[in-house]
């Protein structure tokens, strides 16, 4: 019996409930019923083939660098003509051996395939090298997970977060960054981060670490290393940290929630012992506290201190946080969507963090497409424990070639509501800037003595 007929069945099995009393009767209620049930079949059908079948024709890379920052492009063709998607696979360091893998590899393994299944193409993908994880696959696989969900937005004539669930909010909230060479600086930019609209603010006095304070550069006296590597004394960042957290909480006053980002920058005990000192001054959450090689002092630093804890941005493979987030070691998962492999993760990752009042902060920094930031809102918009995203105004050029970029407005996100992600790409235009000639790696910091400290 094929589906149709099965159908049918069920359709006068449904209807054949009322008694019949005589055979003209009997005759042509069975025959309205088998009416009825051709027509149940009939938007069975319809309503179950749906749209055409649609095949993933061709992924491609694309390179550019309009603001000067590297910035790494998939594009996914279809079938259909006119259709295509977009998404980041930005690894600001690294983009010519992401290009490679979604060049070489990902428009292989992925022509011909079935564009509708997402979970199948990203599964079968993942292990298709065998060896799992790594910046490099992640980011170019996060790439064409993102352009997928982008085609089934437009596929669906919807914006992404619609097939998500729905919105659980109006628009995002973000905070800024506010930076200052001394605490008066930077309570400069908090006020005027303030009067911008914004409630959250990540403070930093200087760089990561504060190397402007450090003065002891033994190495550069000694010749070791190279000229431009920076130095980083500990106990000037940890102190001059305290005493800016101080200053800004007394001028500022409490309503405006205070960030901090450690990114990794003292030891373990150390940073244990910035948190606990920073305690009075209530931080919304501190960042990054250990490297991604030190995940057991979270323990140690539950233990001491209810200051939140946001953690992530590193990581790329699931061993990194399924604990923190299970043990409710961390309060903030940040990671980078494209370093997890893609949406598909995230949402998954979100989902987990719910069970376990974790909620999500997204890494959202300047070395991200409008792509990658469209798809940070647009999860962010659909999850119940979301907690903050890192915001960012883009620059004009940018936003010229990323037609449809994501707006800030009193320190909110907004999406354009537009089908799929709503973010397009002018290639023409994207091709006149090509990526700068340095190759981007981070410069060294290193102690004192020399050694290299791990960002």
């Amino acid at each position: 019996m094929n589906r149709r007929d099965l159908i049918r069945t069920f359709g006068l099995s449904a209807v054949l409930g009322a008694p019949l009393f005589s055979g003209a009767s009997k005759k042509g209620g069975i025959a309205a019923q088998a009416a009825t049930s051709d027509a149940i079949a009939d938007r069975y059908d319809k309503a179950t083939k749906g749209l055409p079948p649609l095949k993933i024709a061709g992924v491609k890379a694309i390179l550019t660098a309009p603001d000067g920052i590297r910035l790494c492009v998939v594009k996914v063709q279809t079938s259909e003509p006119g259709l295509y998607g977009l998404g980041c696979a930005t690894f600001n360091q690294r983009p010519l051996p992401v290009a490679v893998a979604v060049d070489k590899y990902l428009d292989p393994f992925a022509k011909g395939r079935d564009a509708d299944n997402i979970e199948d193409i990203w599964q079968t993908a993942y292990t298709s090298s065998y060896w799992r994880n790594g910046p490099v696959l992640n980011n170019a696989l996060s790439g064409l997970d993102q352009a997928l969900w982008d085609i089934k937005g437009k596929r669906a004539n919807m914006p992404l977060y619609q097939l998500l669930g729905g919105k659980c909010r109006f628009a995002v909230d973000c905070y800024t960054h506010c930076g200052g060479a001394d605490p008066a600086q930077v309570e400069n930019n908090v006020r005027r981060a303030k009067a911008q609209g914004f409630r959250y603010v990540r403070i930093q006095l200087g760089g990561y670490g504060s190397p402007h304070l450090s003065k002891q550069a033994h190495f550069k006296e000694q010749g070791f290393g190279s000229p431009s590597d920076s130095n980083m004394e500990i106990r000037p960042y940890v102190n001059a940290t305290v005493k800016m957290f101080e200053h800004i909480r007394s001028t500022c006053g409490d309503e405006v929630e205070l960030l901090h980002d450690i990114h990794e920058r003292i030891p373990p005990i150390e940073a244990i012992n910035l948190v606990k000192r920073l305690e009075p001054y209530r931080p919304f959450f501190i960042e990054d506290p250990f490297p991604p090689e030190a995940n057991e002092y979270f323990k140690m630093l539950r233990q001491q201190t209810s200051v939140p804890i946001a953690m992530g941005e590193l990581f790329n493979n699931p061993h990194e946080w399924v604990g923190l987030i299970s043990q409710q070691l961390i309060d903030f998962i940040r990671v980078h969507i494209s370093q997890v492999g893609g949406l598909t993760v995230a949402r998954k990752i979100a989902a987990l963090g719910e069970w376990f009042s974790v909620r999500t902060a997204w890494h959202g920094p300047g070395d991200v497409s409008p792509l990658g930031h469209a798809a940070n809102a647009h999860l962010d918009l659909a999850i119940h424990n979301f907690g903050i995203q890192e915001g960012i105004h883009f620059r004009d050029r940018t936003r010229e070639v990323f037609p449809g970029c994501p707006t800030l407005k009193d320190g909110y996100m907004y999406v354009n509501e537009a089908p799929g992600l709503g973010v397009d790409l002018n290639e023409e235009l994207a091709a006149k800037f090509p990526l700068p000639e340095h190759p981007g790696y981070w410069e060294p910091i290193r102690r004192p003595d020399g050694t290299a400290v791990r960002p």
